[in-house]
C-alpha cells in the first residue's frame, strides 16, 4: 500500500519551544490540548499510534527512505538526504505540541517502540486553502496490503472528527497510485475530482486525484459499523513487524505508559471518540 501525496511535513515553526509561536500570531491550534503532550497515543488491534521520537530515525529511514515510498508524495525527496528524517521528527512534534497538527507514528503493539509507518493531519497547503484539514500516510512496503493503513485512518478520522470542529478531511493521491486510491474510498472518502499539483519532491506538476470525508458520511459509517456484528478472531496472530511471519502473544516489551490511551479495539466494526472526550 501506498501514500497520497498529501503527506508533507507538518510545520515549520520557530526553533524556540514548541509553543512559542502561539504568542507570535501562528496558526490557530486544530487540536486540543489532549493530543498535544507526547503520552498520547490510540490503539487498534493491531497497532499503537503515538508520538514521532528521536529514536525512531533509523526504522522511519527505513521506509521514508525507499523509492516506491518517496515517489507517490509530493515532499519526500529520494534519495534522502543526510538529516531529513531527523528535521521532520523535529518539525512533526513541534506541530504536535503547538496542536496545528497531528502526526502519528505506526508501531505494532507487540514492539510499540519499532516504527513502521507514519500517519498525519494537517492543515491543507494549496494557497487559498490553508482551512483545509488533509490526512497523508506512510506504511513499510513489506505490510502493504494487509489492511494496516485502513486501521490507522480511521482511528485518526475519528479522533479528528471526534476532537474537532472541522467539517471534512481532504487528501490527494497520484493518479498512478491505485493502492492509495481503494484505501481512501474503504474509510468512506468519495472522488472529488482530478488536478494538477505541485509535488517539489517530483519535480513540478503532476496529475492527481482528490478526495474527500464529510463528517455527515463519517457519522453515518460510525453508526454502520457499531451496527455491524464483529467478525469471529481466528488464526495465528500475525507479529506486523517488516519481514516477521506468524508469532505467539504479543510482547509489548518496552512499551511506555501513556496519560491517555484511546482504545479503538472496535474500530474495524465500531468505534467513535465522543465529542468532548474519550
Amino acid at each position: 500500500m501506498a501514500d497520497p501525496v498529501a503527506f508533507e511535513e507538518a510545520g515549520s515553526h520557530s526553533p524556540q519551544h514548541p509553543s512559542s509561536h502561539l504568542a507570535a500570531g501562528g496558526p490557530a491550534p486544530l487540536f486540543p490540548d489532549l493530543t498535544r503532550d507526547d503520552v498520547f497515543r490510540l490503539e487498534t488491534p493491531r497497532l499503537w499510534l503515538r508520538w514521532p521520537r528521536h529514536s525512531d530515525t533509523a526504522a522511519y529511514r527505513a521506509f521514508a527512505g525507499l523509492k516506491q515510498v518517496a515517489e507517490m508524495t509530493g515532499s519526500w525527496p529520494h534519495p534522502l538526504p543526510e538529516g531529513e528524517v531527523e528535521r521532520r521528527i523535529f518539525e512533526a512534534r513541534k506541530a504536535n505540541a503547538t496542536g496545528t497538527s497531528l502526526v502519528l507514528a505506526l508501531t505494532p503493539r507487540a514492539r510499540p517502540n519499532h516504527q513502521i509507518g507514519v500517519i498525519a493531519i494537517s492543515r491543507g497547503k494549496l494557497p487559498g486553502r490553508e482551512q483545509d484539514v488533509e490526512i497523508g500516510y506512510m506504511l513499510h512496503p513489506d505490510l502493504w496490503g494487509q489492511g494496516l493503513m485502513i486501521e490507522a485512518a480511521q482511528a485518526v478520522l475519528n479522533t479528528v472528527f471526534g476532537y474537532t470542529a472541522a467539517p471534512a478531511v481532504n487528501a490527494w493521491t497520484r493518479v498512478v497510485n491505485p493502492a492509495s486510491r481503494r484505501l481512501l474510498e474503504k474509510c468512506g472518502f468519495r472522488h472529488n475530482g482530478s488536478a494538477l499539483r505541485d509535488l517539489p519532491a517530483r519535480g513540478g506538476m503532476l496529475p492527481c486525484e482528490a478526495f474527500v470525508l464529510d463528517r455527515k458520511t463519517w457519522a453515518a459509517l460510525v453508526n454502520w459499523r457499531q451496527s455491524a456484528p464483529v467478525p469471529p478472531q481466528s488464526g495465528p496472530q500475525v507479529d506486523v513487524v517488516p519481514g516477521a511471519t506468524a508469532s505467539g502473544p504479543a510482547n509489548a516489551q518496552g512499551a511506555q505508559p501513556g496519560r491517555l490511551i484511546r482504545r479503538d479495539a472496535g474500530l474495524s466494526s465500531g468505534g467513535v471518540i465522543p465529542p468532548g472526550g474519550a
